[in-house]
């Protein structure tokens, strides 16, 4: 198939036909745009906000899977944003007019440069400027919002960045969701089984490198004596120098883990009456780290 050809079917895609399109309200105008990634390949997802010429933000949105982004708005000039994460921020600026639409030119992202990496070395995470936190429904309504409030562990940064490691140790008993009852329910050998089992590990066995300042960082986590393998969504911070002069890195990082991997029957407990926390729950990490003092690395 001639090349020409395969370019128009694609341009023809990059926005709705006239006939889906829904119908512009009284008093607005429409702004259709399209994003892609540095390929051409649709970029869903992608965030894009509208600031009208004041400095007002006027609405925040994302592309659908199509990479497209639609929206009615008053007659003005417009300042657009579109940003996606491991791609450099692009910005434009168009007016879009009473009762007309108003195409902008396909978007192209370019893929964001790494900040640099922490040295190569050990290093130690600090607890004080950390966090280990995680989200459940409660019985399937609210969110039940929890910490531990005691764990440690070390970065291992290696001359090449994706044979680093991370080791995270996390001691159960310092489960805390602000409620002492359910508390003491969780530690229980219904949940975590602190007695048997005191704490949570994670080892890392891979970082892999998903574009700017995303990693996904490959490993298993212990938990009432079980492994699995899960894999960390991480976002790279950079390094930075704490009020004391000291050299710091940090990054933020998630997962979502399934109770019942780790022999947490949930349905069982539920035909029981047992339902403080959902059958899925979201881990959440914000981590500093700094370089381990010597003798220690």
């Amino acid at each position: 198939m001639p090349l020409g050809i395969l370019s128009r079917r694609r341009s023809s895609r990059t926005s709705p036909p006239p006939h889906l399109r829904a119908p512009i309200p009284q008093g607005a105008g429409a702004l259709d745009l399209t994003v892609h990634d540095p390929v051409g390949l649709p970029l869903s997802a992608a965030k894009v906000t509208l600031t009208e010429s004041g400095g007002h933000q006027l609405m925040t949105g994302q592309t659908d899977p199509h990479g497209r982004f639609t929206a009615t708005l008053p007659p003005a000039s417009y300042e657009v944003l579109v940003t996606a994460d491991g791609y450099q921020p692009v910005r434009s600026r168009t007016s879009v007019g009473d009762g007309s639409r108003t195409p902008l030119p396909t978007i192209t992202m370019e893929v964001a440069p790494a900040p640099p990496l922490p040295t190569a070395g050990e290093w130690q995470i600090d607890p004080s400027h950390s966090s280990v936190r995680f989200i459940s429904r409660h019985i399937g309504l609210a969110h039940v919002h929890g910490r531990f409030n005691d764990f440690q562990g070390r970065v291992t940064v290696a001359p090449n960045a994706q044979d680093s490691e991370v080791e995270v140790l996390i001691h159960a008993a310092s489960i805390d969701t602000g409620m002492r009852l359910r508390d003491d329910h969780l530690r229980s050998a219904d949940f975590l089984d602190v007695e048997r089992y005191p704490y949570l590990h994670f080892h890392s066995s891979r970082f892999v490198h998903r574009g700017g300042t995303r990693w996904a960082v490959q490993g298993a986590l212990e938990l009432r004596g079980v492994s699995r393998s899960v894999t960390l969504d991480t976002r790279y911070l950079g390094v930075g120098t704490g009020i004391q002069g000291e050299t710091r890195t940090a990054c933020s990082a998630g997962v979502e883990l399934h109770r019942e991997d780790f022999t947490l029957n949930w349905r069982k407990m539920l035909d029981a009456g047992i339902a403080a926390i959902g059958s899925s729950i979201r881990v959440e990490l914000d981590i500093q780290a700094v370089p381990a003092p010597p003798g220690q690395a």
